[in-house]
């Protein structure tokens, strides 16, 4: 059963958390959770929140998915770990001979899906 988590938004480009989803992508979860914690990057702080969620709901008694079972968080698999371009603010810089250069300020979706070994 998939327990599924996202962050919508993050204010960082795709281009830079997508390294840090490939590390963890076929990893078992705690072990995922090792390799992020000791990544310099900012993304891998946005991505070990996302996995961290999904083991929370993967944890939850509450949870519908769950049916009242509990689940052995050390069977748990990163089985698809994906960062997709979001939207972008744009902004105009000047430029020389009165030109002007578009900046893109871009946005990233962040998705996270574990599954039991």
């Amino acid at each position: 059963m998939p327990y599924k988590s996202s962050y919508r938004y993050a204010r960082i480009s795709a281009r830079k958390v997508r390294p840090l989803a490939d590390l963890i992508r076929g990893k078992f979860a705690d072990e995922a959770l090792e390799i992020l914690r000791f990544q310099p990057h900012r993304g891998a702080r946005m991505l070990e929140k996302v996995l961290k969620s999904a083991l929370g709901s993967a944890q939850d008694p509450d949870n519908p998915q769950n049916k009242g079972r509990t689940v052995d968080v050390d069977s748990l698999v990163v089985s698809d770990a994906h960062v997709d371009g979001g939207p972008m603010f744009k902004r105009i810089r000047p430029r020389a001979r009165g030109m002007a250069f578009m900046i893109r300020k871009r946005f990233s979706h962040i998705h996270v899906t574990l599954e039991e070994m």
